[in-house]
C-alpha cells in the first residue's frame, strides 16, 4: 500500500538557495477535496500525474498516483478544477540524507515559499537545515486549498 510521509516547514530564509541541485515547474489542480481526501491532477516539463491521496493520520496518508498524458491533464485542470490550478517552482535540496522540495509559488499564492521532505517512516530522526522555520505539517492554513481560498477572499478573483 502506498503511503506518503510528509513534512512542512516554513522557510526562515534564502540560504537554500546556494544547495539547489534541479528545478522544476509544476501545475496542480484539485478535482476534488472532501474530508481530507483528495484528487489533484499535476503537470510538470516531464508529463503528468493523477494522485489520489486519503485523509492524513499523523505524518502519513495513502496516496496512489499515476502517469496520465498531459493532454489528459489539461482538460482535468480545464474541465473538473474548475480552471483554477496554483503554479510553483520547485527547488531540490539536500540536506543531512534527505531531498528537500522547496515550493517557491507563482501567481495566486505568489510570495508563499514553503519546504517539504518526505520521510521513509514517521520516527526518523531529521536534521533540520539553518534555513526552515516553523513546522506547519498538519496545520490546514498552510493546505494549498486553504492558502488559495484566503487569497481568494483577501483578493476577490485572485488579482
Amino acid at each position: 500500500m502506498p503511503i506518503e510521509i510528509e513534512r512542512k516547514f516554513l522557510v526562515a530564509n534564502d540560504g537554500w538557495k546556494a544547495s539547489v541541485v534541479k528545478i522544476s515547474r509544476i501545475r496542480d489542480g484539485l478535482a476534488v477535496s472532501e474530508n481530507g481526501r483528495k484528487v489533484r491532477v499535476r503537470i510538470l516539463e516531464d508529463g503528468a500525474t493523477l494522485a489520489i491521496k486519503g485523509p492524513r493520520s499523523g505524518l502519513s496518508r495513502r496516496e496512489y498516483e499515476y502517469k496520465i498524458s498531459t493532454s489528459e491533464a489539461e482538460e482535468i485542470l480545464r474541465t473538473m478544477c474548475a480552471g483554477r490550478h496554483l503554479e510553483k517552482v520547485r527547488h531540490y535540496v539536500p540536506h543531512a540524507g534527505v531531498m528537500w522540495e522547496i515550493n517557491v509559488y507563482e501567481g495566486l499564492l505568489e510570495g508563499i515559499v514553503i519546504a517539504e521532505v518526505e520521510l521513509d517512516r514517521e520516527d526518523r530522526q531529521l536534521e533540520l537545515p539553518n534555513w526552515v522555520g516553523e513546522e506547519v505539517t498538519g496545520d490546514e492554513r498552510y493546505s494549498k486549498a486553504s492558502m488559495e481560498r484566503e487569497r481568494l477572499r483577501v483578493r476577490p478573483g485572485g488579482g
